[in-house]
């Protein structure tokens, strides 16, 4: 009989309290030295490595855990440091310079991974010298053998490392080329420190761009192969299906393939013979991207067919459990929810369950685990009855109509400037919300806190001279967070964070039941500020798209129906803000293009459904309300035209940090909507100079017409010191006033 095996790809490096990114930001802070961090972190290592090892898992990833970003990590490895930051020491400190900038450089661009909320820093090759440097693989791997926990390396490959990367005037396989000799030679150290074999990530190989990538990946493995490193690789993919008809060729020991997020593609081309039976199964069965248990007796079932296809299966998570949070352990959660959650540790669980009732035919845990999944099937959603046809889904006059009311209403000067939404989440805006929630202060006195914050910003904003100003959002917490707090159908945990860049991590609600508006969720704090100024003050709203995209979804309910579920929400708190008579509303979608599937045939009917979601929030405004949204950190050249349609009077768009490549999207489409693209990376804390705010404006005036020009920060201020953001806003409008007095820049035809 064959003997089943559990592994696991990656596990979430915050820490159950987010010990990680306290110990991270203590030391940028300088509340600890270098000493104190390393020591920090190392011991959270072997607590990561030591849940695993009491979770029963055979084989333990290590690699995954970081300082930052994976990514980047690679990069350093093989001296990928970007031309602006080389020579000096390759260590820690200038891993967090490139990460989040200094007062010389700007950072490096921060791009979604894959589909994913979680970002990473795209590497540089311009003007790059390859070649290892210190080897943190081999010594976190060394770290481990001495605590005694069986692991395997992790290590992000070739081919998908030099997708991810920009810059440079090698050839995509020349640079590929280039790396080879260097991943052998990490390779080899790891195989004569005993690494029984290594996992490298190749993702890429799940997209449309797989095709083109297909000689390169071959030349690549068939190197490993004849260099004697790839007796040990284990190729692993995940977020898709991979075409095994080249990819079930390498000779690689054996295959990583997702069995959750890949509709049913890759369990199809095992069944039609296209994995070769000799090679090792890395099986993800259990998903790695959301929080719902697994229907256990369903992998009970695909367990059985994949025996019959391989001589080696291993059981894990479909993708690393980075995306997921911690554990359930200290959630205070009524049991009906609570039978069909599984956090990363909950995952390990479900997989020891089968290898036990597989191997030892043990069935206690397996049928414990599914008469939880039993009880909480049990619960159906109550289907709400909404008046779909009683929203509107389009505006009701062409933009150019509406643009000229708006004009006349607002009244506006030439390149008005504004930011996105947020201003510093300081330790006393922490400390009051948290002495709320905890019943140390009363509602009263949180209220008063509030009501001051908001004053004193919308003075901030006025003394710096902003023309359309925000409340600030003093009284959230997360842009997700907040409408999950706020709406029915949402659960909010306590400790279920994640980690979205770098030490920034996020909470996502979990979306449980039917979602319903019930009361205003944002006027009074809105209102109360537009009371203290004449100048125009926005609405702040999250999108359907992305609180979707940001939340943990049911996954047995068509995501278009809880989509519109949303939108219908937040298009009632639209209609409660146009109703107070505020004039802007920001409706935020920054995941729209984070949850754009990586297989173009399912792109149209994804953006669709976006698309109409959004309208279906904002559409039934007047023509004289003004309806902004915003969106960040990704590569848009896809969704330009679904961007267009939603027919916001305006978007704003980071572009700071990709060095200003987002306009060339424009020069294949004629945008014709207002548009704000951010002009400063909020989250590095150099100070950006008039001059690169005025180059920026600048070059987006040579493509879009200035008459809807915006400028603005490219994100939320909330993660900033309150001086760096006063500084930088003060930098930027002055920059705006001297082009408005210098109106010579060139307009596009």
């Amino acid at each position: 009989m064959m003997t089943i095996k559990t592994a696991n790809l990656g596990f979430p490096r915050l820490g159950k309290k987010r010990e990680w990114k306290k110990a991270i930001e203590s030391y940028w802070s300088n509340k600890i030295d270098k000493t104190e961090l390393d020591q920090t972190l190392q011991d959270l290592h072997k607590e990561i490595l030591t849940i695993q090892q009491n979770h029963h898992v055979d084989q333990i990833p290590v690699g995954d855990f970081s300082l930052y970003d994976h990514v980047l990590d690679t990069s350093l490895l093989f001296n990928i440091i970007p031309e602006r930051f080389q020579g000096r020491e390759v260590d820690d400190d200038l891993l967090f310079d490139i990460a989040r900038g200094n007062k010389e450089h700007v950072a490096s661009a921060l791009i979604k991974w894959f589909n994913t909320n979680y970002h990473y820093i795209v590497p540089e090759w311009d003007n790059v010298t390859p070649q290892l440097n210190r080897n943190v693989l081999l010594d976190k791997f060394n770290f481990s053998k001495e605590l005694g926990v069986n692991t395997h390396p992790v290590i992000l490959g070739p081919i998908t490392y030099v997708a991810l990367s920009k810059g440079g005037n090698q050839t995509f396989d020349e640079k590929v080329r280039t790396l080879l000799p260097l991943y052998k030679e990490v390779f080899q150290t790891l195989t004569e420190a005993g690494a029984e074999y290594i996992q490298v990530d190749e993702p890429i190989l799940v997209t449309d761009k797989a095709n083109e990538l297909q000689e390169i990946t071959e030349e690549a493995y068939a190197f490993f192969n004849k260099e004697a490193a790839s007796t040990n690789i284990v190729l692993q993919t995940y977020f898709e299906r991979v075409d095994l008809n080249f990819v079930g060729k390498l000779p690689v020991y054996g295959f990583g393939l997702d069995f959750v997020h890949d509709n049913g593609y890759n369990l199809k081309q095992i069944q039609d013979g296209l994995f070769p039976k000799e090679k090792a199964l890395f099986a993800g069965i259990v998903d790695g991207r959301n929080v719902w248990s697994a229907n256990i007796e369903e992998k009970k079932s695909l367990i059985e067919t994949l025996q019959s296809y391989t001589d080696e299966l291993v059981i894990q998570p479909s993708s690393s459990l980075l995306h997921v949070p911690v554990t359930l352990e200290e959630e205070t959660l009524d049991d009906s929810i609570r039978d069909g959650l599984s956090f990363a540790t909950e995952k390990l669980d479900e997989l020891y369950a089968l290898k036990q009732l597989f191997n030892e035919q043990d069935d206690t845990l397996y049928n414990q685990l599914k008469e939880q999944f039993e009880r909480f099937e049990g619960q159906s959603f109550k289907q709400l009855e909404y008046d779909y046809e009683a929203v509107k889904s389009e505006r009701a006059t062409p933009f150019k109509e509406r643009k000229v009311l708006q004009d006349q209403l607002l009244n506006l000067p030439d390149l008005p400037t504004t930011t996105i939404g947020s201003f510093p989440q300081s330790r006393e805006v922490r400390k009051y919300r948290a002495d709320w929630k905890n019943n140390r202060i009363t509602d009263a006195q949180y209220q008063e806190f509030l009501e001051n914050e908001i004053k004193r910003w919308i003075e901030i904003q006025e003394d710096i001279g902003l023309d359309v100003l925000v409340h600030g959002e003093f009284e959230r917490n997360d842009m997700v967070e907040f409408f999950g707090e706020k709406l029915n159908g949402f659960l909010v945990t306590k400790f279920g964070w994640v980690q979205s860049y770098g030490s920034r991590a996020v909470k996502p609600p979990i979306i449980y039941g039917d979602v319903k508006w019930t009361a205003p969720l944002t006027v009074d704090e809105t209102l109360y500020a537009q009371s203290l100024t004449d100048k125009p003050v926005k609405g702040m709203l999250t999108g359907p798209v992305t609180i979707l995209n940001w939340s943990f979804e049911r996954v047995d309910i068509p995501r278009r129906e809880v989509q519109d579920q949303i939108a219908l929400a937040i298009n009632e708190e639209v209609l409660a803000l146009e109703d107070a008579s505020i004039k802007i509303i920001q409706v935020d979608e920054p995941a729209l293009r984070e949850g754009l599937p990586l297989r173009s045939e399912y792109h149209e009917d994804y953006l669709d459904k976006a698309v109409h979601s959004f309208k279906l929030s904002t559409s039934s405004v007047q023509d004289s309300t003004q309806i902004h949204t915003h969106m960040c950190y990704s590569q848009f050249g896809q969704i330009i035209h679904a961007i267009k349609s939603l027919d916001a009077d305006v978007i704003s768009i980071e572009t700071s940090r990709s060095h200003g490549d987002l306009i060339q999207d424009f020069e294949d489409i004629t945008y014709d909507l207002g548009i704000g693209l951010g002009v400063y990376d909020i989250h590095s804390p150099r100070i950006p100079t008039e001059e690169e705010i005025t180059v920026a404006i600048n070059r987006a005036l040579k493509e879009i017409d200035r008459s809807l020009f915006w400028v603005n920060p490219d994100c939320g201020l909330k993660t900033r010191k309150e001086d760096e953001v006063k500084e930088a806003l003060n930098v930027l409008v002055r920059s705006v006033e001297k082009l408005r007095q210098d109106n010579t820049v060139k307009q596009p035809n």
